[in-house]
Parts: C-alpha cells; sequence; structure tokens
C-alpha cells in the first residue's frame, strides 16, 4: 500500500508531502481482541436470555394469549394443524405475511398451545438481538467496551425487553433488519479488505472503473435477511430501499479511498447490479418462498381467486395464477390496512404517532388486571405490561440524534450515517400516513439503531484511552504511562450513566413484568400524563 510517510525537515520551512501519492485508509478491517470479544458477548447475551426466558409463560388471560398475542398465537396453531396455513374468520382475511407467525409456530410446536409456546421463539429472538446489537456496535467502533455498552442498554430497554416476551411480530422484524445492517457492515469491511490487497499488488488502477469485487456473500445474507423482513411485516420494503442505497455508497467510499480513477462509473458498472440482485431480487425471492404452504393449499385465503374474484384474462393473464392470486391477496390486505384511519373513526385509546416514538412519549398498555390480584401485601393489589422504553435511554434521544447528525454531516463519520440510515428507516415512512392508526409497538425496529447510536456517542465523550507519557523519575527509571485524565472521567460519567440505565430499568421491571403492585405504586410508576 502506498502511503507518504514523510515530510520537509528543512528548518522554517511550510511542511509538504514528500511525494504527490495520495493517502489510503488504514489498514483497519475489524477489531482484533477476538477472544475476549466473544467472551463479553456470550457473558451479555446469557444475562439477556435470563431476563428474558424468566417467567416467560406469565401472565395469561387464565391461559389464553394476551393483547395482540389474539391475532398471531391462533393463527400459528393454525399453520400447525392446518397444512401450514393461518385463517382469521373474525376478521376473514389474513393482513401480515406468514414468517412471524412461523416463527411463533415453532414454538408453539416445541411446548404446546401455552404462554412458552407461543412466546419461546420471541424471547429467543430478543436475546439473539442482544448479541447482534454487541457485536455490530463492536465492529463499528473497534471496540469491544462500546459493544458491551450497547448490549447493557439493549437489555435495560423497556421497549425490546417486553417486545421479546410477547407473541407479537415486531421483534422478528427488530432481529431480521437489525441482522441484515450487520451483514453490510461486514461486507464493507471484507470489500474494503478487498481492495487494500489490490492496491498492494498495484492493479487499483489497472482499469479507471476499479476492480471487480466478487462474490459477496454477507451482502447476499443480507438480501435474504430482508426477504424474511418484508415476509414479516411490509414495512421491510423501507429497509431495503435505504439499506440498498446505503450498501452503494459503501462502495463509491471505497473505491475514492483507494484511488480508483473514476470511482462513481466504477461504481455504476461493477457494485449496482450485483446490489439490485443481492438486496432486491433476492429480497423479492425469499418473500414468495415465505408463501410455500399458502402456495401448495387447497384453502389458504384467495389461493384461487384467478376465476373467482378477479377474471381470468387481461394484461397479466401471462403469470402464473397463484401469483396473481396472492398479488389480489396482497392488495385486500393492504386496503384493510389503508382503511384503518382516524379520519375513517377507527381510534384506539393507547394509539401513538411517530413523532412521539424517539422518546417514547407515548407507551401502550398490553395487560392490566385489577380483579383478585394479590400478592403485593395490601387490600387491593393490580398488575400490568406496559410497552414502554427505559426513559434513562429513550429521553436522551434528540440530543443523541442531534450528535449523530453532526458526525455524519461534519466530520463525515460514516458509522454515524450507517446507523441514522437504519433508524431513519424504521421511523420516517411513518409520517407519510399520519392518518392511520399508529402504536408505539411500531417503533421496536428502531430500537436496535438508537442502542448502537447511544453506544457510540458514549465512546465519544469518553474519548481515546491513549497513555500519557510520564517524564523520566529522579531514580533515572520511566514511570508507567496512565490513560488520559479526560478518558477516565468519561468513563466515570459513562458507568454512572449505564448505572442510572439499569436502575431505571429495575424501577420499572414491576410494570414489565406484571408482578401484584399497589394501585399507589401503579400511579408512582405513570410519570407522565401521557402513559396514562
Amino acid at each position: 500500500m502506498t502511503q507518504v510517510t514523510s515530510r520537509a525537515t528543512v528548518p522554517g520551512a511550510v511542511p509538504t508531502w514528500s511525494s504527490p501519492a495520495p493517502l489510503r485508509p488504514s489498514p483497519d478491517f475489524g477489531p482484533l481482541d477476538s477472544l475476549r470479544g466473544w467472551l463479553v458477548t456470550a457473558v451479555l447475551t446469557a444475562f439477556a436470555a435470563v431476563t428474558r426466558f424468566t417467567m416467560l409463560n406469565y401472565p395469561t388471560d387464565a391461559g389464553t394469549p394476551v393483547f395482540d398475542e389474539k391475532h398471531y398465537a391462533p393463527q400459528a396453531w393454525q399453520m400447525l394443524t392446518g397444512g401450514g396455513v393461518e385463517d382469521n374468520p373474525g376478521y376473514g382475511l389474513v393482513v401480515h405475511p406468514p414468517v412471524g407467525k412461523q416463527m411463533i409456530a415453532v414454538g408453539e410446536f416445541l411446548f404446546g398451545y401455552n404462554g412458552w409456546g407461543w412466546r419461546f421463539t420471541a424471547a429467543l429472538a430478543g436475546t439473539v438481538l442482544v448479541l447482534l446489537v454487541v457485536r455490530i456496535a463492536r465492529r463499528l467502533a473497534r471496540s469491544t467496551l462500546i459493544g458491551a455498552i450497547a448490549g447493557i442498554l439493549t437489555i435495560a430497554d423497556g421497549l425490546l425487553f417486553v417486545s421479546s416476551r410477547i407473541g407479537m411480530l415486531d421483534i422478528f422484524m427488530a432481529l431480521f433488519v437489525t441482522a441484515a445492517f450487520g451483514c453490510l457492515v461486514v461486507d464493507r469491511d471484507e470489500m474494503r479488505a478487498r481492495l487494500a490487497l489490490v492496491d498492494v499488488e498495484g492493479r487499483i488502477g489497472a482499469t479507471p472503473w476499479g476492480p471487480r469485487l466478487g462474490v459477496r456473500w454477507w451482502r447476499f445474507g443480507a438480501g435474504v435477511l430482508l426477504g424474511l423482513a418484508c415476509g414479516t411485516k411490509w414495512s421491510g420494503i423501507y429497509f431495503i430501499a435505504a439499506f440498498g442505497i446505503m450498501s452503494v455508497c459503501f462502495d463509491v467510499a471505497a473505491r475514492r479511498a483507494y484511488g480508483v480513477p473514476k470511482p462513481w462509473h466504477g461504481t455504476a458498472l461493477r457494485d449496482v447490479g450485483p446490489a439490485l440482485y443481492s438486496l432486491v431480487l433476492i429480497p423479492v425471492g425469499v418473500y414468495l418462498a415465505t408463501y410455500w404452504a399458502w402456495f401448495v393449499s387447497e384453502t389458504g385465503v384467495y389461493r384461487y381467486a384467478v376465476g373467482n374474484q378477479v377474471g381470468s384474462g387481461g394484461p397479466w393473464s401471462f403469470l402464473p395464477d397463484a401469483l396473481r392470486s396472492l398479488w389480489f391477496y396482497s392488495g385486500e390486505s393492504l386496503h384493510f390496512h389503508e382503511g384503518l384511519t382516524n379520519s375513517a373513526g377507527n381510534h384506539h385509546p393507547w394509539e401513538s404517532k411517530p413523532w412521539t416514538w424517539p422518546m417514547g412519549l407515548r407507551p401502550m398498555l398490553y395487560y392490566y388486571a385489577d380483579t383478585n390480584v394479590t400478592g403485593c401485601e395490601q387490600a387491593q393489589c393490580v398488575k400490568a405490561v406496559m410497552l414502554i422504553g427505559t426513559p434513562a435511554i429513550w429521553w436522551v434521544a434528540f440530543p443523541v440524534l442531534a450528535w449523530m447528525l453532526w458526525r455524519s454531516v461534519v466530520r463525515r463519520d460514516w458509522r454515524y450515517a450507517a446507523v441514522l440510515t437504519g433508524y431513519g428507516a424504521a421511523l420516517l415512512p411513518w409520517f407519510l400516513t399520519l392518518d392511520r392508526q399508529m402504536y408505539y409497538f411500531y417503533a421496536v425496529p428502531l430500537a436496535p439503531f438508537l442502542m448502537i447510536g447511544l453506544a457510540l456517542a458514549l465512546g465519544d465523550m469518553m474519548g481515546p484511552a491513549r497513555p500519557v507519557p510520564i517524564p523520566r523519575s529522579p531514580s533515572g527509571t520511566f514511570l508507567p504511562a496512565i490513560p488520559s485524565e479526560r478518558h477516565s472521567l468519561g468513563l466515570l460519567a459513562v458507568c454512572l450513566y449505564l448505572g442510572l440505565v439499569v436502575a431505571n430499568f429495575i424501577w420499572l421491571w414491576p410494570i414489565l413484568t406484571a408482578l401484584p403492585i399497589s394501585p399507589g405504586n401503579w400511579h408512582d410508576h405513570l410519570w407522565l400524563p401521557s402513559w396514562r
């Protein structure tokens, strides 16, 4: 790799580079403390598993699902007992793709139709999500410490905690999009490593467009995961668009950094086509494959719409009837969602709009009971499960977002730009349909990106742990170097903040897990009027 390593040393002269050769990025393609990194990851993941799986089958409504589990747990059970397809006679239409319900069905296959069954895979997904956040933050920051901080924040977040302990779809959505993001970050590092090798071999300028980057399995894996995200909820489409643009931007930046003569042309010729294949065609193929049971069924909803609900002719008649029936089915589902608007009179006491999500100002009550509840050592007891983000995390969202924007725009820090891409894909599209009914659990996919961004910002607060040189002692020996005072004070501040986060999480624990508490204690937990 060609780098400038010397400057002019003539006294009084203005320093100049001794060579006109461009500087190349430092060969930094990921953290090097592999063993320590995996040990930290394993410990935090194990701790997450304890919190997610403890008393997982509690509470239930007399042995039945609670809140929107009432939709997905029965449909998952129908998949097990009805040939792999679900039905929903209460609504006459199944309104979400099948992947999330297939995931729930795995737990019901293992444990039966009970709380453990319909919540097991959600808890597993929430545990794996902690592992992913640790590894992604560690890779972005090149620091196991920052990865550990992100993991602690994820464990102690009430939104992700509750979503991991209920049989709904959102935790699976968060898992798939976060995993896809991680794959693209690894892909970025691997492509830069390949370019560095080509640069060392002196072949960067062999063509004006730079080298071909070869098969990119990590980006292919991201495409598979994005297909599963769309197969869970259609909002995965937003992440396909955002992550596709992000991946291409990674390629342009890499080609520019390594001195490709025409980086934009090179990206257009070498990278955009494979990106469309991996991040568009592969997700579409995976999405269609998730409907395998519907395709082979005889009784699936609208399975034979062609010839019944729609005609068999027309300009699209060249397509297989099964695909046309699925298109009609999807259109009916879209029409159902589009009709759930406030202007049409559809209101819910716990609905919220996206401008409340960054700070979690309007949580959601999943479960509440105040009849025949005992165990709080008071004459009357209540128990509740509230979907609420830990305030010590979510209430600093706007300063963290401002810092991320400043780092992205002014300092050109790709890490923050990438995290903002995921965060924006989870939040911004919802502002286009404000008339729709919306709920705080829609914010679950943005939570991992908030945790990663906050961990990176805390790392900036600590600063680099550069040793401060100590002068020679009177005895003629060198004193050991010590970390900079700024780093020590920053580390202390971060530790105090993490202590506050954990304490806040522990305080919320009773209303996250339905522990019996007194009515007065319940109201003490409702800090804001919008929480009531």
